[in-house]
């Protein structure tokens, strides 16, 4: 198994143990070439999957990868510019300067209690409900419930 679909199947099966409905909508922030979109669409078929990537290139690769997968919705744009206030669950997969405002924009957008998945880049300065530890180089996959508490 690539180490892309290690951790595809880390944050499956942390959003499983989150109690992610099978009909929710999960969004995806920065999907890239959309490899993590496809494990999320193949592991809950009848959710709606939206992924949100603002370069070009892996935009198109991810759509040309999705073009088959009738759950997926691919938006090329800046994700702070999204309304994710309907997310039942966010994943994302981003280096670490962002997480900051990323956590700040979750902060202003999702309901209590929603999941948050991060892959490799954690937040911080939140508390991490979960852990899995990736055999891939990249580390772990985080699970958090947002607001996630902020560490003291």
């Amino acid at each position: 198994m690539s180490s892309s679909a290690t951790e595809g199947a880390d944050v499956v099966e942390l959003l499983k143990e989150a109690g992610v409905a099978e009909h929710a909508v999960i969004y995806e922030l920065g999907c890239g070439w959309g490899a993590l979109v496809v494990a999320l669409a193949r592991a809950f078929p009848t959710a709606q999957i939206r992924g949100v990537e603002i370069s070009p290139l892996p935009y198109w690769v991810g759509r040309l990868r999705t073009r088959n997968l009738s759950n997926v919705h691919l938006h090329r744009g800046n994700f702070y510019d999204c309304d994710v206030q309907e997310a039942a669950a966010v994943t994302c997969y981003l280096f670490t300067k962002p997480m900051t405002k990323v956590a700040e924009f979750l902060d202003s957008k999702l309901k209590p209690g929603t999941p948050v998945v991060s892959l490799s880049f954690s937040f911080r300065d939140r508390v991490v409900s979960a852990v899995r530890q990736t055999a891939g180089p990249l580390g772990h996959t985080a699970l958090y419930y947002w607001p996630a508490q902020k560490e003291r």
